[in-house]
């Protein structure tokens, strides 16, 4: 089985608070990739409280973003109706106050020494070069001998060069990379 994890594709980051017109142009490939993907889709979201900014991230990053039930916490619009097609999402979302989700890894984790065959997890979101490299080592570190893969078409980062940065960090890490030139 193949598992496509969704990284935090939340209207801030697409076209709100901390968007980018790099994210908003990865919207269709990402929302094709989910439609099209032949196994189950997990997602995680980033999730702050009204308390953001004096958390350590809130001090180093002082946009207020992601703030649980407001409108830049929810998914982006179209990849929100994207995973409604699919209706086979086996959680919601992995709601997260950091980068990586240590509840996603021990989740999935759990999931094959349930008995589980999983195959290849494969990343798609946002950012490349923070949350999307976190959930990757993460998932390298909780299963070492399962494929991971990010399809580079489907993440933006908070720069192009950061992005690339991210990939080849990833791919030095054993991750694959995907749709790809470096």
């Amino acid at each position: 089985m193949k598992l496509l994890v969704v990284v935090d594709m939340q209207t801030d980051f697409v076209d709100g608070a901390l968007g980018t017109a790099e994210a908003t142009a990865i919207v269709p490939a990402v929302c094709s990739k989910i439609c099209a993907f032949d196994g189950k889709i997990l997602t995680t979201m980033d999730t702050h409280y009204e308390d953001y900014l004096a958390t350590q991230e809130g001090r180093q990053l002082p946009v207020v973003h992601c703030v649980y039930g407001e409108n830049g916490w929810k998914f982006n619009e179209d990849v929100r109706e994207s995973l409604v097609i699919r209706n086979d999402v086996w959680k919601d979302s992995f709601q997260k106050e950091t980068f990586g989700s240590v509840d996603l890894a021990e989740y999935i984790r759990d999931l094959t020494l349930n008995g589980v065959d999983i195959d290849e997890i494969v990343l798609i979101g946002l950012c490349t070069d923070i949350c999307v490299i976190s959930n990757a080592l993460l998932l390298k570190a909780f299963l070492p001998e399962i494929k991971i893969t990010v399809d580079a078409k489907c993440c933006a980062g908070v720069t192009p060069e950061s992005h690339e940065n991210a990939l080849k960090a990833m791919k030095m890490c054993q991750i694959n990379i995907e749709n790809w030139e470096g």
